[in-house]
């Protein structure tokens, strides 16, 4: 893994960003209610009962490195840019610090490609039942390895809440030294991914050497013929490869609708103007393209639990819509990806935390 970037201090649109922070700051003392930032963490952080840091960066990859805790006990969480879980909730003693890092990726838009831009430079938010934050830094990744997302809403960086992609939870399961760049979009389908600029042009632009490119689109092909379904997986697969990248096909995720005898029926399984799950498989197969059967992993899922058990992965429970996860069931789901890319040996096991 190559050495850390020298720290300077950023100005304007240089590549820079860091703030050291001194844990005997934090312990000296009691917080002054007068200071507008939280004591012991730089100016760029501010809160208590949530604690928010805004730096002023470039889109690019950067490591943020965190010490969490503090004089208190704490339970801390921290998510990035448009509700990007980056690390899972971390308990703390009380005068204790945890290390923790995760690398983060920056562009702009900052979540789905055609959705509202955003704020400009990276935002981290510490959040949880007791979060207690005791260090930040921020440095500029040059050189990472990439997994690039092309998918729908159920992948996408979902802005409002309870809607989860999974694509947004995935990143909590990774150390630093790999980031996450998630083009995924509500409501596209394998033609309209292709056919926009914002989408596959703008994802294929960061293709580097070695990267993976994931594509989980069918959700929104019920018209599509297999034909057509399969040309454009091919051009995507065909464009990833010529720059050098690794597509994966991800099967989509299941809906949850049940037959009566608690199997999931055809629209569950994306069977509408062609079985497009079957085809995804026969057609990894004949381009040698790795496969995530997400299909086949989430349907073992949902039926094994039932139509009771099964509602929290979804929003059943809160608007009655059985396609999109919330975000426990964004985060099951987003654990069966890594679980069959580790397994593939398609990310090495030491970025897996």
């Amino acid at each position: 893994m190559p050495s850390t970037p020298s720290i300077r201090r950023a100005t304007h649109t240089t590549a820079l960003v860091t703030t050291v922070v001194g844990l005997a700051t934090l312990l000296a003392g009691p917080a002054h209610a007068t200071q507008r930032h939280t004591p012991g963490l730089p100016p760029e952080c501010s809160g208590t009962t949530s604690i928010v840091c805004h730096f002023d960066v470039p889109p690019g990859n950067y490591t943020v490195n965190t010490l969490l805790g503090g004089r208190a006990a704490g339970s801390t969480s921290v998510s990035a840019e448009t509700r990007r879980a980056m690390l899972p909730e971390t308990s703390t003693a009380a005068g204790r610090v945890t290390p923790r890092s995760f690398t983060v990726n920056v562009r702009d838009p900052e979540g789905e490609p055609t959705g509202p831009t955003g704020s400009p430079g990276l935002d981290l938010r510490f959040e949880g039942a007791a979060p207690q934050v005791a260090g930040v830094k921020v440095t500029p990744a040059r050189r990472v390895p990439k997994i690039l997302l092309a998918g729908d809403s159920t992948v996408c960086d979902q802005a409002a809440e309870p809607y989860t992609g999974w694509g947004q939870e995935i990143t909590q399961f990774l150390r630093r030294g790999i980031s996450v760049a998630n083009f995924a979009d509500s409501g596209e389908s394998s033609q309209t991914f292709v056919d926009d600029p914002a989408l596959f042009d703008a994802l294929e632009a960061q293709i580097r050497k070695g990267d993976l490119v994931l594509i989980q689109l069918a959700h929104n092909d019920k018209t599509t013929t297999a034909t057509d379904y399969r040309r454009n997986l091919t051009t995507m697969a065909q464009r990833v490869r010529a720059k050098g990248g690794e597509p994966v096909f991800v099967t989509p995720i299941v809906r949850r609708r049940f037959n009566g005898d608690g199997t999931l029926n055809s629209v569950a399984l994306h069977v509408m103007a062609a079985d497009l799950p079957v085809e995804m498989r026969s057609l990894a197969a004949e381009l040698d393209v790795p496969l995530v059967d997400l299909t086949a992993r989430t349907q073992q899922l949902v039926e094994s639990l039932g139509p009771a058990g099964s509602a929290d992965l979804y929003l059943t429970n809160i608007n009655g819509d059985n396609t999109h996860t919330s975000v426990y069931g964004a985060t099951t789901f987003a654990g069966l990806v890594l679980e069959d890319l580790k397994a593939q040996k398609l990310i090495p096991a030491a970025v897996v935390r």
